[in-house]
């Protein structure tokens, strides 16, 4: 079995580093807003939103590595109405991303 990649943050990083991964249709209808990890302490958080044309659907993950190795997850999921996805660039790249009023 393949170590865990904690720190993928885009599904052309998911597909580098998983050999055997398998996607069906946008891999990236949710977009990364944070994202933390730690690979020496295993675990790992994020927040993804995805825009819905009314606001956002926010999903907060967390992911720990046990004491036998196996993996634990807790997910949260929500709805915030009137948002949007805002990303903020630097030099034509994305650098980050926040949500903001419609």
């Amino acid at each position: 079995m393949e170590n865990k990649a904690l720190n993928n943050t885009k599904i052309d990083d998911v597909k580098k580093t998983t050999s055997d991964v398998e996607v069906f249709g946008d891999g990236d209808l949710f977009k990364l807003l944070s994202k933390a990890s730690s690979r020496s302490q295993g675990w790992m958080k994020s927040t993804k939103a995805m825009f819905t044309g009314t606001g956002c659907v926010i999903q907060v993950t967390t992911q720990v590595q046990n004491p036998d190795l196996t993996h634990s997850v807790a997910e949260a999921v929500t709805f915030v109405p009137n948002v949007k996805i805002v990303e903020d660039m630097k030099n034509g790249i994305c650098i980050g991303r926040h949500l903001e009023a419609l």
